[in-house]
């Protein structure tokens, strides 16, 4: 449905990005931040799926300031690769390249933000320091970034087993967020991906159902 195009950023490198169009009108735009696994199919499904509800939805490659194209597979070589990868680009560049996606789908209307995983955490700061509503998929990376005032709306989605967010962790964003929405499924880490050990069906659609709603109070389209 969608195709690669290439974005400039600020510091004026090109990175590619997948986007994808709706039918009609469109209903605003959506940034939607990867995984520490690229711009992988399984990310490329979540673009086309929001473009089908409506929005024009692009995946910046966060990696292509270190290696384009990169594309990991959900295992232990492709977890390490992936966090050395992350910690090469950094929160910086990659809300950067946050940044120039949604200038690059300004035309949309309003642009919001989801992210997963480490991309979570991303769409994170993309509320406290760019202003855009977001929606998070178990953020791991978040606690240290938790006293940052949002500037939008957030929704973070949790879930109840996931060993990356221990209950702890959850309660300190309940505190340091009062504000958002908070959602806790029987699930655990990565519950929204088809493709992993903890993909859940049931949370994975109840969470998107939960997000649609969201963007479609927050970025004007009609509810979920």
């Amino acid at each position: 449905m969608g195709q690669f195009i290439n974005i400039p950023t600020a510091g004026m490198q090109c990175i590619s990005a997948y986007r994808a169009d709706p039918a009609g009108t469109p209903l605003g735009g959506i940034v939607v931040v990867q995984e520490i696994f690229g711009v992988n199919a399984h990310i490329r499904r979540v673009v086309d799926g929001y473009a089908r509800d409506g929005y024009v939805a692009i995946a910046p490659a966060l990696f292509d300031y270190v290696e384009s194209g990169v594309e990991l597979a959900y295992d232990e070589a492709g977890v390490a690769r992936g966090r050395a990868l992350v910690a090469e680009v950094g929160f910086e560049r990659a809300l950067e390249s946050v940044a120039s996606a949604a200038q690059a789908i300004a035309s949309a209307g309003r642009i919001g933000v989801v992210g997963y995983c480490w991309g979570g955490t991303v769409a994170f700061l993309a509320a406290t320091r760019l202003g855009l509503p977001a929606v998070v998929y178990y953020g791991g990376r978040s606690v240290p970034f938790l006293p940052e005032r949002a500037q939008a709306p957030l929704l973070f989605h949790f879930g109840e087993r996931d060993p990356i967010i221990p209950p702890g962790d959850r309660e300190k964003h309940f505190a340091a967020q009062p504000q958002a929405e908070f959602h806790v499924y029987a699930a655990g880490h990565g519950f929204n991906c088809d493709v992993r050990a903890d993909y859940d069906a049931a949370a994975a659609a109840l969470a998107l159902q939960r997000s649609l709603a969201f963007f479609a109070r927050h970025l004007g389209g009609p509810a979920a």
